[in-house]
Formats: structure tokens, sequence, C-alpha cells
């Protein structure tokens, strides 16, 4: 009778469920950018979304006043995400855990655009569009 104790009490050990959540949040300096992931309306800084799958996603910041700040970010994952490691983790490892990545960036202000600038790349747009370019 202990011996179907013992295989039980194993089995259940193994059968308690893991879970591990993933969450990214984007900052930006100053706060209050648009934010999009992969060409998604995420929110505005600070925003958070929650992934089911590591790799690059390229992120877009927009702030009236500031230059669009594009940049391709990496969410590599951790050792007990990589397999098969990863199945024991988000099945059997019988806690929650957290997978919770921050990425911060550095806004610009936009430059102002000097009148005879404007002109002058008017100009050669006209002319490349009248005389075919390049």
């Amino acid at each position: 009778m202990s011996f179907r104790l013992a295989i039980l009490l194993v089995l259940l050990s193994i059968a308690q469920a893991g879970c591990v959540h993933r969450r990214v949040t984007i900052n930006s300096y100053p706060q209050g950018a648009l934010v999009k992931v992969d060409g998604k309306d995420l929110g505005y800084t600070p925003a958070s979304f929650d992934f089911t799958w590591y790799g690059t996603r390229e992120v877009q910041l927009m702030m009236d006043g500031y230059e669009t700040h594009t940049e391709m970010i990496n969410v590599n994952s951790p050792w007990y995400q990589k397999f098969p490691m990863d199945f024991l983790s988000d099945n059997f490892s019988g806690r929650h855990m957290t997978d919770h990545r921050q990425f911060a960036f550095q806004l610009r202000p936009r430059r102002a655009d000097v009148p005879g600038d404007v002109l002058k790349r008017g100009n050669s747009l006209r002319s490349e569009a009248l005389h075919g370019g390049r």
C-alpha cells in the first residue's frame, strides 16, 4: 500500500501545472509617446503587452515635437524556456514564473526645417519627377 501511495505522490507532484507569464513594457523619455509593436497600436508609454513567442519585434514610438523612433528589439528566451526545458517549465514546474522585459527609448526633439532647405528639397523632387528620376 505504501508503494501505491509513493507512486501517487510522485504522479501528483509531476502533474503540478506550471505557467510562465511573458510581458514586455515599453517606456520612452519623455513619456506619453504612441507605441506601435509590429504595426499595431499598443497605447502610450509606458505601455505593456503580453506575448507567447520569443523573438524580434518592431517597436515604433511617435510623439508630437519628436522624431519618430523605430527599432527592432530582440526578446531572447531565458534558459528555462529553451528546448527541452520549456516543456517542463510550462507544464510541470508547479509554480507560476514571470518573465517581464523592459525597454526604454530616448526620443530626440524634431529639428526645425529651414525654409530654404524645404524649397531646395521640393525643387529637387520636382526635377526628378519631370526628368525621370535618379
